[in-house]
């Protein structure tokens, strides 16, 4: 499992301990609103003057460090979708480079839902959770079970995975249901890796007959892992983004499903772009 942190980090300095933290968990602390070039002691080598400038400004919703160093172990940064070839996504990829450069693992999630300081803090406790089950099991040594696939009582009295980020939505969608609100209880979905690139997923559930109401999420996770899969881990995302949309169905923007399978179909037609390939065919049937 990676290190996060560990890589270039002399390119990295402490936040003064005086600074007062926005989370605190598990060992870490974390500083919100940080600049990225806050964060380095100089310009790395390889990165020119006018990327280093561009990059530095960049926001970060969240710096976690260790909490008896100071030092960045990762960061996180939560922003809407962007297409390809837009100024967005250029962006995207020099702050990459930069966090690349500098040894600094990022975490963005791009979500045109989820974003809040809140939302952020409980993923950023989650990863963290997660990553300590991860540096605390030995597969080899018959520890079998994951952080995500640890079983106990859901929400809704259930036995099920409680690690599920996306539990309480699918609770609400079943209660949505039967109050007459949803067509379908089901929430449903689709992921795919990007070669080189980040996870995708596709999350829907049935409104109104026929019509469908979508949450899409990209998760990259550069130089970050914390024992849970990264499609799974943006699966759950989407999942709970969708619940941040139920709370108020009025107005929202709804896609016909044939629209969404025509839509499916596309999107299988690249799965040559995809680490594994693509494994939703079953979506494009009539």
């Amino acid at each position: 499992m990676t290190r996060t942190g560990s890589v270039a980090a002399s390119w990295l300095r402490p936040i003064p301990s005086g600074a007062a933290p926005r989370l605190s968990h598990a060992g870490h602390v974390g500083h919100a609103d940080r600049r990225l070039g806050e964060l380095a002691l100089g310009r790395p080598p390889g990165v020119t003057g006018s990327q280093w400038s561009a990059a530095g400004r960049t926001r970060l919703d969240l710096v976690v460090c260790a909490a008896d160093t100071g030092l960045p172990r990762f960061a996180v940064r939560f922003g809407a979708p962007a297409s390809d070839g837009s100024p967005a996504r250029r962006a995207d990829r020099l702050t990459d480079a930069v966090c690349a450069a500098v040894g600094l693992p990022l975490l963005r999630v791009e979500s045109s839902t989820l974003g809040g300081a809140d939302q952020v803090r409980r993923f950023v406790a989650y990863v963290l959770d997660a990553r300590a089950c991860a540096e605390g099991t030995d597969p080899d040594g018959g520890d079998a079970v994951g952080f995500r696939d640890i079983v106990g009582r859901l929400p809704d009295g259930r036995r099920g995975p409680v690690n599920d980020l996306g539990a309480l939505a699918r609770a609400d969608a079943v209660e949505a249901y039967v109050a007459g609100r949803l067509a379908d209880p089901i929430v449903r979905g689709l992921h795919v890796r990007w070669s080189g690139g980040p996870a995708e997923v596709w999350g829907w559930v049935e409104v109104r007959p026929s019509r469908c109401l979508v949450e899409r999420v990209r998760l990259t996770t550069l130089g970050f892992s914390c024992g849970v899969d990264p499609g799974r881990l943006a699966e759950d995302l989407a999942v709970a983004a969708l619940r941040e949309r139920l709370r108020d169905l009025d107005g929202v923007s709804l896609v016909d499903r044939d629209d969404l399978r025509g839509q499916v179909h596309r999107l299988a037609a690249r799965r040559d772009s995809f680490d594994g390939g693509f494994a939703f065919d079953h979506l494009c049937a009539d």
